[in-house]
């Protein structure tokens, strides 16, 4: 059983203290600890996240998490070069599809998301080198969870440059939550035990060197 601690995180079983989110479900202390905030840079990962993020406004992260491997299978992996390809037939197979969130607006926004990711590649850029053009420049490290924001100056202007780019379903808060996971921003509180190793790992980052289109 997990125990709280007075700054707001939980230790759990292993010892290990934890942002509190971590101990509501095994998927979450999976994720928090294994993908929560560790940087990179690859866009099909970015592109991923961001899908995903415009999936669950609404909902559950946890819904999410849960029907990951599906959406996965339905969005062949979330390659854009694929998902470009969607046309109203593969829409209406996915809006049928129980493996994933069966919203038309926002499987359509995946496949909008897809072509604005390709055409960045036509132009020479790439969707992570523009994600990671927004990371905050050192902001205070959060010691309780309500420290943590919801949406900040960098996210709104990147939904922005996003928008004007042709991606859809990326409001600030959205886009708040993808930089989170992606590690443009490490939202990790003060005595985590994962919230050195994030740091250093976005530290050593370059992401100008795992973006772009696959050879």
């Amino acid at each position: 059983m997990a125990m709280a601690m007075s700054t707001g995180l939980v230790v759990g079983e292993d010892g290990r203290a934890r942002c509190p989110w971590a101990a509501s479900a095994p998927e979450y202390l999976a994720y928090h600890d294994d993908e929560w905030g560790r940087p990179v840079a690859g866009d099909e990962t970015v592109y991923e996240h961001l899908c995903l993020e415009g999936f669950q406004a609404g909902l559950s992260w946890l819904t999410i998490l849960r029907k990951r491997e599906g959406f996965r299978r339905a969005f062949a992996s979330f390659d854009p070069t694929v998902v470009a390809t969607f046309g109203e037939a593969e829409i209406a197979r996915l809006v049928d599809d129980a493996r994933i969130v069966r919203h038309r607006a926002k499987i359509t926004a995946a496949v909008t998301n897809a072509r604005a990711t390709l055409a960045l590649w036509d132009r020479g850029g790439s969707l992570a080198a523009l994600v990671w053009q927004f990371t905050p420049s050192g902001p205070p490290a959060p010691r309780h969870a309500g420290e943590v924001p919801s949406s900040t100056p960098e996210s709104t202007a990147l939904s922005a440059a996003l928008r004007r780019h042709g991606f859809a379903f990326v409001g600030p808060t959205t886009v708040y939550s993808a930089m989170q996971s992606l590690g443009v921003v490490n939202d990790h509180l003060v005595g985590c035990h994962v919230r050195t190793s994030v740091e250093s790992a976005r530290r050593a980052l370059d992401p100008s060197t795992e973006s772009g289109p696959r050879a």
